[in-house]
């Protein structure tokens, strides 16, 4: 639509040889390259834009104005902002086959050849919305109104109110296909971050790199500069404003900062570990092979400079939706960065002095300024100077309080403010209103940090105050105003962030426009049933808001979460203090006293691509694999993932089940010996003069008196005194510990451990370090292990007598280093071969060869789980649900008697702790021996109780054994420990099976063959 067809001045458009004319062009305006043409399309229509454009630019250039539709009124909707907190211009963007997004925003989206844009929200088209029928019923769709109604006849619900809730429901169209893109993510590190590329994070940036310090510079924008690139008419140290900032960019380039465009800073987490998304190839007409769409940056920075500037507010007013309505600053940007005009005959509302400049610049460039209405009594006498020089009508004490229009604004009422009330409107002819109620400090990222906030009355907004980080604000974002201050505030911060004693840098600015203005709430207008919007994007009105309190709503929490304000995809960027400011007048309170909402991650709209980046198909979970796994995918394994790691679960012969391979395998262990794969189990070295009483302290059983050559079972508890993880320490020398965990606890533990070390005993003197991809470690169980290994071990004796069961010693094995453990996780004879990585595959082949010869097999962790079952022995995780205490695993003798003290130990002593009813590990034979239960199934008492029935616990592990010739299972039931013998039922959709309750271990009770 190009309805710009008002009387009145009419500016000089550019001319171009190969960019088709677009009538808001403005002649020898803007940073765009006016001779090269980019085509896309716009619902299907043609658009010409220039290099350069945003996708918004380029629509205002051919006078288009709507661009969407609004969530719950379908109300027309156009472009009110040139950012990122743009609420209204929301589009579908299609970059061809796959590469669908919905909810771009049309002000960051650079105008590409061959895009394909969609309006949004409109059906069957933005001119023609049948939903707009929703703004005729808006005296029935208020705030709250959906906790309201829906409520009868309730048969409705799921037939009717429902189905149309979610057929209405979201923005956009979810894309249905794969993502042919592909996302890199980096780690980096730097002395100084600074974020925003305006004029305080350029003086900043600046002045840490000349005092030597590593920085990167990030920003949204697809250029750096920030306000700059919309003030030409500035000079600073005698220079213009764009060669300033070209001069600026050079000098950094030299003195090797990382400049990064199109960078968007979205999370500010601890210790100065700051979340960028880098756009890399979005705006590119043909993208480089292999380059990645968008990367995400993990940034930890000694120092983070926040420069993120200032967002402007829109006055709250009648109409003030409407498509041709927007912000004074985005106006300018528009004319001096894009070279467009947003409308021929435009009027100005505002109580800003920098809405004065935004007309001035306007006027100068040809654009009709109907009228300056400004909220405010008294304005600096230069303004009004200016504003006569240029033959603009001046409305001081005026409010709009009403426009004109359909799909475009036509007209403005003012009226003269009288107090809370407004005198008799006039109606102003114009085809575009600016407005500006000031400007807002970006405080997101800040209050990320858990930065503490001060409310400032005199100007309306919240200032930064004091954050727990090393984080320092500068510029707009620290509520200074003017470029000449702005400058100072950054070179400020980049001084003090480098520590250096150089005096900051200082500019000498002129044609600096720094102003003043007065903050407002909801204006005064002539009906107050008028729609004056607060949050554009969820239709949320000032109505709205005074209804919430009116409706019991106190905490800016709760109102937010009633009427929705502040909950659009701009999280609220424009509304938030507008909203703030009216419910506080409704509360008769000050807004510091109302409250201020919580600002989350991200801090813009990301991309799921972005924060998952590679991790997707085949790559979407790491898949960890042994040394020896290319053997076993070799002889025929079947594999299942046991956390990260990719485990062979069995070694089918022929055209063996499962059931059938782990028979053959358990009974082949039992009677001669079985070979396996433990390489996953964590392993962590932990060194000192402290080791001992590091671990005594980590985990219950007692440490300080483990001889070295010897290992010990243990556990670990956490603070609540569950069970966390257990595995074998073994004493390697005085100061050394080789830890094992369980397959996917060692990163937990070895967190844990850090967490203590760090935190509560920084005296001890200890390292830790992860080894579990340095060992390989092959597992031989069975009467014959010793025989299998004995030829290959050199330089220790491994009998019975020299080398108990619990044993460890170094080695060398089959001309490798070795740590040989004498341990069993199976109940037979064990020895547990571990060698380096490196070395893996050969030792392995060579056991299995020895093996062979004595009729011994290789077995899967389907047969490791059997023969540990038949043995009692848990496995964390299965038998354990976090809610398992040692003594309700049968496993109090693992508990140091006389130690002083251990993680978890005070809580083991609580009254729950102690209760003879807990759940309690036991053994479950069913009556009929052919029965295998089903783990997770729930036991009951009484099968016959009615429903709800009493569940005393449930099944962990359940398997046939071949060694017993029947099933066998272990559960955890309420008071287990005392009810040997008894019968419980485990009720099944086939039928109820009874079961006797036993001890745990099934199997060698005596453990006579651990000894062999």
């Amino acid at each position: 639509m190009t309805d710009a067809t008002l009387s009145g001045t009419s500016f000089e458009t550019a001319s171009y040889d190969h960019v088709a004319p677009a009538p808001f062009r403005v002649a020898g305006r803007g940073r765009i390259n006016d001779v090269r043409a980019v085509r896309f399309t716009f619902d299907g229509r043609e658009i010409v834009a220039a290099e350069g454009d945003t996708v918004a630019s380029a629509l205002l250039a051919h006078g288009i104005h709507l661009v969407g539709r609004s969530f719950k009124y379908h109300r027309p909707r156009g472009v009110v902002t040139a950012g990122s907190e743009e609420p209204n211009a929301l589009i579908n963007v299609s970059r061809g086959p796959g590469r669908a997004e919905p909810n771009t925003r049309a002000t960051m989206q650079e105008a590409v050849p061959g895009l394909k844009v969609e309006s949004q929200n409109r059906w069957p088209s933005l001119a023609f919305d049948v939903g707009a029928v929703n703004d005729r019923l808006s005296r029935v769709l208020g705030a709250g109104f959906y906790y309201k109604t829906f409520k009868w006849p309730r048969s409705f619900w799921d037939s009717v109110y429902e189905p149309v809730i979610r057929a209405a429901a979201g923005l956009g169209r979810a894309p249905a296909g794969d993502d042919p893109d592909h996302y890199a993510s980096r780690y980096a590190y730097c002395d100084v971050l600074v974020v925003g590329a305006g004029p305080a994070g350029i003086a900043a940036a600046l002045q840490a790199a000349l005092a030597g310090g590593r920085v990167i510079l990030a920003d949204e924008g697809s250029e750096p500069g920030g306000s700059l690139l919309s003030t030409p008419g500035a000079r600073i140290d005698g220079a213009p404003a764009w060669a300033f900032l070209r001069q600026s960019l050079a000098t950094l380039a030299e003195a090797g900062v990382r400049i990064l465009p199109r960078t968007t800073a979205i999370a500010y987490d601890h210790e100065n570990m700051v979340g960028l998304v880098e756009r890399v190839t979005d705006h590119l007409a043909v993208r480089p092979e292999g380059a990645p769409r968008e990367r995400l940056w993990r940034v930890r920075a000694t120092r983070v400079v926040l420069a993120q500037g200032a967002i402007e507010k829109p006055l709250v007013f009648d109409g003030n939706d409407r498509p041709g309505v927007m912000l004074a600053g985005a106006a300018q940007t528009y004319l001096n960065r894009y070279g467009v005009a947003v409308g021929r005959r435009v009027a100005i509302a505002t109580s800003h002095d920098s809405a004065w400049y935004a007309a001035f610049d306007l006027a100068d460039a040809g654009v009709e300024i109907a009228v300056i209405a400004d909220t405010r009594a008294e304005v600096a006498e230069d303004l009004r100077d200016a504003a006569s020089g240029r033959g603009i009508r001046i409305a001081l004490s005026s409010v709009p309080v009403a426009t004109q229009g359909a799909r475009r604004v036509k007209a403005v009422w003012i009226a003269e403010r009288r107090g809370s009330r407004v005198g008799e409107a006039n109606i102003v002819r114009c085809d575009a209103v600016l407005m500006s109620s000031g400007w807002t400090p970006a405080v997101s990222l800040f209050s990320h940090t858990k930065g503490k906030l001060a409310w400032d009355a005199a100007s309306g907004r919240f200032l930064p105050d004091t954050s727990p980080e090393a984080c320092l604000v500068a510029g707009a974002g620290k509520g200074v105003w003017g470029l000449a201050e702005a400058l100072s505030s950054g070179a400020d911060a980049g001084a003090s962030a480098t520590g250096t004693d150089a005096a900051p840098a200082r500019f000498a600015v002129t044609h600096d426009h720094a102003g003043t203005g007065a903050p407002e709430g909801a204006l005064p207008s002539d009906h107050y049933a008028r729609k004056a919007f607060v949050d554009f994007q969820n239709d949320v009105t000032a109505k709205d808001i005074r209804l919430a309190v009116k409706e019991g709503m106190r905490s800016i929490e709760h109102i937010k979460r009633y009427t929705t304000t502040g909950m659009a995809t701009d999280q609220g960027k424009l509304s938030n203090i507008n909203g703030l400011m009216i419910a506080a007048e409704a509360l008769g309170r000050t807004p510091p006293e109302v409250g201020l909402t919580t600002f989350r991650p991200p801090y813009t709209p990301t991309t799921f691509g972005a924060l998952a980046g590679p991790r997707r198909g085949a790559t979407f979970e790491v898949e960890r694999k042994t040394p020896i796994d290319p053997w076993a995918a070799a002889h025929g394994a079947v594999f299942e993932a046991v956390s990260l790691w990719r485990r062979a679960r069995y070694f089918p012969e022929g055209v063996e089940t499962m059931d059938e391979a782990v028979a053959r395998e358990c009974r082949k262990t039992r009677q001669t010996a079985g070979i396996f794969d433990a390489s996953t189990l964590g392993k962590i070295e932990v060194v000192g003069p402290d080791a001992a009483e590091f671990l005594n302290r980590m985990y219950t059983n007692p440490m300080l008196k483990l001889g070295v050559g010897k290992c010990r079972y243990a556990l670990m508890l956490g603070d609540d005194g569950f069970i966390r993880d257990d595995g074998i320490i073994a004493r390697i020398a005085e100061d050394r510990f080789h830890v094992t965990t369980t397959t996917g606890g060692a990163p937990r533990v070895l967190a844990t451990m850090e967490d203590y070390l760090q935190t509560e005993w920084p005296d001890l003197r200890v390292w830790l370090t992860s080894t579990t991809e340095e060992w390989a470690t092959i597992a031989v169980n069975g009467p014959k292990a010793r025989e299998i290994i004995a030829p290959y071990v050199t330089g220790l004796d491994i009998s019975a007598e020299a080398f108990p069961h619990m044993s460890v010693a170094a080695c060398t094995f089959a001309g490798v280093p070795c740590r040989l453990f004498r341990v069993s996780f199976t109940g037979e004879l064990g020895f547990e071969v571990n060698v380096g990585a490196a070395h893996a595959l050969e030792v392995w082949e060579r056991i299995v060869g020895s093996g062979r010869a004595h009729g011994a097999c290789v077995y899967g962790t389907e047969t490791m789980h059997v023969l540990r079952a038949e043995k009692g022995y848990i496995i964390v995780g299965q038998e354990t649900d976090g809610t398992v205490t040692p003594h309700d695993a049968g496993l109090s003798w693992a508990i140091g008697k006389t130690k002083a003290d251990f993680v978890g130990m005070r809580a083991l002593t609580r009254p729950d702790m102690l209760k003879d009813d807990r759940k309690q590990l036991v053994g479950l034979l069913t009556e009929d021996p052919d029965v295998v239960l089903e783990e997770g199934a729930q036991i009951v008492a009484d099968p016959a109780e009615p429903l709800p029935m009493t569940m005393l616990g449930h099944v962990t592990s359940s398997y046939r054994s071949a060694t017993l010739g029947r099933s066998i299972a272990l559960a955890v039931v309420s008071g287990g420990a005392a009810r040997t013998g008894e019968t419980l039922y485990v009720p099944m959709p086939g039928g109820t099976i009874a079961a006797t309750v036993t001890g745990t271990v099934f199997f060698d009770a005596e453990g006579a063959r651990l000894n062999g």
